[in-house]
């Protein structure tokens, strides 16, 4: 490999679906013809973070970030490769602001307000070669737990460093896992859940195709710590990218000595493989996605239910966690727990990843310290609005999370915070709003999914989730009565207190964010019979009024 420049390419989905493979073929074909193949290095990598502008091309060690790439751009790149003087300017960042070129992807404000932790080797390293992810300091936390840490040392670092799950509930890591290790059984399983269903969240993925050896490393390292043997990554059908690349990191840590029989020369045994879920967003519940795995339907069991701790995959003790927390175990037992305790808030530690999507200016993947503004990730983060427009909402924690206004915009984003304000954290999905945005119509969008992905289990979330739907479509025809708005609080509350699982029980909310900070849009679409915000094609708008 070669030790002088580098061109790294990004190949995450988004930048794939933009062209990124053909932009690769054509720099590594004017490589091999201007005979520099031997003295720049070519490598692909996952995701980069700023998908706004992919396909995404980086220049190292100089740091210079080239957007929205064509293939036609190769030689221009490899040339301005050479030295790193020489950027091509019309491939690099502009400000939107003042229109000043930013080549160097630190000085963009997108990457300079984000504090990239788990994200750190994303878009750096090739997501498929071993070696690689070993070369910044991979397996090394592996190495400590199993040649110097007892399980329970282990458990107790978990514990200390705060870590919450990142998978929607924000429940503590470390009771978790010192839960399972407590249970009682001669077979124990570790399941990373990848299945990653709400609209506009794409955080899980991302992670998966760009850094798969991190989730490997934390899966491996909490199989040691609660006395598992067996571990599964579930991902959905629909990340065919995220599947190929953990399943080539599973046979290249197997064939390395990080997985299978005698680990690391000790007497642990641990092994992986990926099941592929068909789909359904219920199953990002774990009874559900447990017995998704043992090949029945991917129903929530009946209350009252064991925890999954106790009693999960094929009635054994399971441990399951999302595919973000189990990449902060290795950077936890590799930086300790001190360090990772110091980042965030009091109640909620380290950082939070999320894809940021909608009527902002900068889209993408983003990583911030829990406790950050929404206004900094909004405005210094995404750039603000475009065109103008004025923002409206923030929806975060996708169809079980919450529309929150512009009067919170300086709340701080953690578990408590957003669950005070009706939100939650869920997997990470944030969706920006401008003032052309209908929050009815909003509501509307998010039950239409609920309803339809609820598994029709129990009668609450089958019937009363249709009902809502009904509803909130009757008032944005311009059916809606006077009474509507108190039936959706009455039926919210039925729905989160009587539904099987968690899917029903938070599926009232983005209804009940909408009506608590966006009333008066309800009242102008059932008095007026007026859209404020001009979308819905059978009421009147403010242009027409």
């Amino acid at each position: 490999m070669s030790n002088g420049p580098a061109i790294l390419v990004c190949q995450g989905t988004g930048c794939l679906s933009g062209g990124s493979e053909e932009v690769f073929v054509s720099l590594e074909r004017e490589l091999r013809n201007l005979g520099l193949r031997e003295k720049v290095q070519l490598k692909r990598t996952g995701c980069h973070g700023f998908c706004e502008q992919g396909p995404i091309v980086v220049l190292e060690p100089y740091g210079v970030l080239y957007c929205k790439v064509k293939p036609e751009d190769a030689a221009e790149i490899i040339n301005s490769a050479k030295t790193g003087e020489k950027f091509v300017e019309h491939l690099v960042y502009c400000d939107p602001s003042t229109g000043n070129p930013l080549p160097h992807y630190r000085d963009i404000p997108f990457y300079g307000k984000q504090e990239r932790v788990v994200l750190g080797r994303c878009g750096k390293i090739d997501p498929e070669n071993i070696e690689d992810y070993l070369r910044t300091d991979g397996y090394l936390a592996l190495r400590k737990v199993l040649l110097e840490m007892r399980p329970e040392d282990v458990i107790e670092e978990v514990k200390r460093s705060g870590l919450r799950g990142l998978g929607g509930a924000g429940f503590p890591t470390g009771k978790k896992w010192e839960a399972s290790a407590k249970a009682p059984g001669d077979q124990k399983y570790v399941i990373c859940n990848g299945d990653e269903g709400d609209p506009g969240a794409f955080q899980d993925r991302s992670l998966m195709e760009a850094d798969p050896h991190a989730i490997i490393e934390g899966m491996i390292i909490a199989g040691y710590a609660i006395g598992a043997k067996k571990g599964y990554v579930y991902v959905r059908a629909e990340y065919p990218l995220a599947v190929k690349r953990m399943r080539i990191a599973i046979s290249q840590a197997r064939k390395m000595g990080f997985l299978g029989r005698g680990i690391l020369g000790t007497a642990f045994d641990f092994d992986i493989e990926v099941f592929r879920g068909a789909g359904a967003f219920v199953c990002g519940e774990s009874t559900a996605l447990v017995r998704s795995i043992e090949g029945d339907k991917g129903w929530p069991k009946p209350l009252p239910r064991p925890r999954t701790a106790e009693k999960g995959l094929w009635g054994k003790p399971t441990l399951l966690n999302n595919v973000k927390t189990f990449a902060n175990i290795p950077i936890i037992i590799r930086y300790g727990s001190a360090w990772f305790a110091s980042r965030g808030t009091e109640k909620s530690k380290g950082t939070a990843i999320f894809s940021l999507t909608g009527k902002v200016r900068n889209c993408g993947l983003i990583e911030v310290p829990m406790g950050i503004r929404l206004r900094e990730i909004i405005y210094g983060i995404g750039g603000g609005i475009p065109n103008g427009k004025k923002f409206k909402a923030v929806q975060t924690g996708g169809p079980s999370g919450g529309c929150l206004p512009a009067e919170l915009l300086d709340m701080p984003v953690d578990f408590d915070s957003l669950k005070a304000c009706g939100s939650m954290m869920g997997s990470g999905g944030m969706v920006v709003m401008d003032e052309q945005t209908c929050m009815v119509d909003v509501a509307r969008y998010f039950l239409e999914f609920t309803q339809r992905e609820s598994c029709g289990q129990c009668i609450p979330c089958r019937i009363g989730t249709r009902q809502m739907f009904q509803i909130l479509d009757d008032i944005t025809r311009g059916r809606g009565r006077r009474e509507d708005i108190d039936l959706l609080l009455e039926l919210s509350e039925a729905i989160a207190n009587g539904s099987l699982c968690a899917l029903g029980q938070t599926a009232p909310n983005p209804v009940l964010t909408t009506i608590r900070y966006f009333r008066d849009e309800y009242e102008a679409h059932i008095s007026e019979k007026r859209c404020p915000a001009g979308v819905c094609q059978n009421l009147s708008s403010p242009e027409t009024t």
